[in-house]
């Protein structure tokens, strides 16, 4: 952005190293909002703005002086923008990649709010808010969104274009927003299959802060996903490619030293946090960051949306798709760890609403994944199904209730099935709708006869699909429907979308009806 001589002049008149914040247009020769913009974390009486002022993604700073900026910001009652509802300024510090996080509070209740940033003549395009229900209050009917999963190599985000013309409250994003590796040129399928290979991923595997900066610009100037963040706020939680391929706590399968492992995680978890419309709560401190939090809304559905990484022991045996070994049955083994297990549990028995949402990351009913006659059981070690006892203890909390949702990514397809007790065994705790990935896995691999055969293996399984896309859920005071929605194609343009299947439960009754 500044050639070294014009860096030298701005430092000998202080218009970059000082430490007042600058406003100067001449800051900029580009524009600066390229990443877009975004709301989240929604309550009842606010919600998060959030920008990044990166006028050069690929460069590490965002091609940003090292100094604060300050951003103005404004929040309108109308879609004309004739009604200010509230206004301010915000600092965009260079110690968090120049990006912004406005909390606003003392809005009203259960309405759309209109929001757009500004410096200077640069201003956004206008996004759309909302606030929930306040907690307790009477609601009929809630609409919300379900999607994670967009590997930018391996398809268009074809789908967030189909998801912001949705008529929904809010998204839950389940993670791995971004993928960290390489690109990657050649892609092969879990089976050998040759992957289409769309287009190509930035720099190389994400080490560094400005490793992952680069790679959050990239996908973020996906005009796709700018417009799925315009539409609607968002609450967002990470898997495990926002950091590294099936990280758990201080590790990963590629560098069991927790000493150097803790380097890139507090590097992937500050980008996360310069990227996403969170709220300062969950600002990374010491390399962790708090992500498990709850949403009450209405007196309709309790959302609790679970942190399935930091807190896990490390996954048993080799960690992949393979026969389970004894430590898959320790009892110390967590997924949740223990503080996140009681904070779970509390909020189940303090009842108030009709549903309980249990939003988390990766599989939680039981399934044999062999796909070969005659042989053992095989299970993705990274899931659940490597925790049998942690597993146990969830289906214990949910059995007998009724009113318990489990939700769920990763699997880059759609499932729906049931959480049984004892294994698969038991009686039925809780209904699980497994959402599939927006781009994760290309127009789809998993052949017939193979689902064929995971349906033989599973009884519990009553539905699955490889297409590309995502739920939407609309929740009734007396019956949850999660539609799967699938779109044709992600590795050319145009893809068409359409409902695959639509799941239903009856409140009371975790059996699920399939239309």
């Amino acid at each position: 952005m500044f050639s070294r001589r014009q860096i030298l002049a701005g430092v000998g008149t202080g218009l970059i190293a000082a430490p007042a914040i600058l406003r100067a247009q001449q800051l900029f020769t580009a524009f600066p909002f390229r990443l877009g913009i975004a709301s989240g974390d929604p309550s009842h009486d606010g919600f998060v703005i959030w920008t990044r002022l990166c006028p050069d993604p690929v460069e590490e700073h965002g091609g940003m002086p090292m100094g604060p900026v300050e951003v103005d910001w404004f929040v309108y009652e109308d879609e004309a923008m004739r009604r200010i509802a509230q206004k301010g300024s915000a600092t965009a510090w260079p110690e968090l990649g120049h990006s912004v996080h406005v909390e606003l509070a003392g809005l009203q209740p259960d309405r759309p709010y209109w929001y757009r940033f500004a410096i200077g003549r640069d201003k956004t395009q206008l996004g759309r808010g909302h606030t929930l229900p306040a907690p307790g209050a009477p609601l009929d009917r809630l609409r919300f969104g379900v999607a994670g999963c967009q590997n930018y190599e391996d398809g268009l985000f074809t789908a967030y274009a189909h998801l912001a013309r949705e008529d929904i409250a809010f998204v839950w994003h389940f993670g791995d927003y971004i993928y960290e590796d390489r690109p990657r040129q050649v892609n092969y399928e879990r089976d050998g299959s040759p992957r289409a290979h769309v287009r190509d991923h930035v720099g190389t595997d994400c080490y560094t802060i400005g490793d992952y900066r680069r790679r959050y610009a990239q996908y973020k100037m996906d005009p796709d996903l700018q417009a799925a963040h315009l539409a609607a706020p968002w609450f967002t939680t990470f898997d495990d490619h926002e950091v590294a391929d099936n990280w758990s706590a201080n590790a990963t399968p590629y560098q069991h030293d927790p000493a150097l492992f803790a380097f890139r995680r507090a590097a992937a978890m500050q980008a996360y946090y310069e990227h996403m419309p969170l709220r300062k709560a969950s600002m990374p401190s010491g390399g962790a960051m708090q992500l498990y939090r709850r949403s009450r809304i209405g007196d309709l559905m309790t959302a609790h949306f679970l942190d399935t990484r930091q807190y896990r022991s490390v996954q048993p045996c080799k960690g992949g798709f393979e026969p389970p070994c004894p430590t898959v049955a320790d009892p110390k083994q967590t997924v949740l760890g223990s503080a996140q297990e009681q904070w779970l549990d509390r909020g189940l028995r303090d009842g108030g609403s009709r549903w309980n949402l249990v939003a988390q990351q990766v599989m939680m009913m039981p399934l044999d994944r062999q796909s070969l006659p005659g042989g053992g059981e095989i299970r993705n070690l990274d899931s659940w199904g490597g925790y049998d006892a942690a597993r146990e203890r969830m289906a214990a909390s949910f059995a007998g209730r009724g009113d318990v949702i489990v939700m769920t990514g990763d699997e880059h397809q759609n499932f729906a099935g049931e959480l049984r007790r004892q294994g698969g065994k038991g009686e039925v705790a809780a209904p699980e709708f497994v959402v599939t990935s927006i781009t994760s896995g290309g127009d789809g691999w998993v052949k017939p006869e193979v689902q064929a055969q995971l349906r033989a293996h599973n009884p519990a399984l009553q539905y699955l699909s490889d297409k590309r896309g995502y739920a939407v859920c609309e929740v009734t005071r007396d019956l949850w429907q999660t539609r799967f929605r699938g779109v044709d194609q992600v590795t050319a343009p145009g893809g068409s979308i359409a409902t695959l299947a639509t799941a239903s439960v009856e409140r009371g009754k975790p059996a699920i009806n399939l239309s």
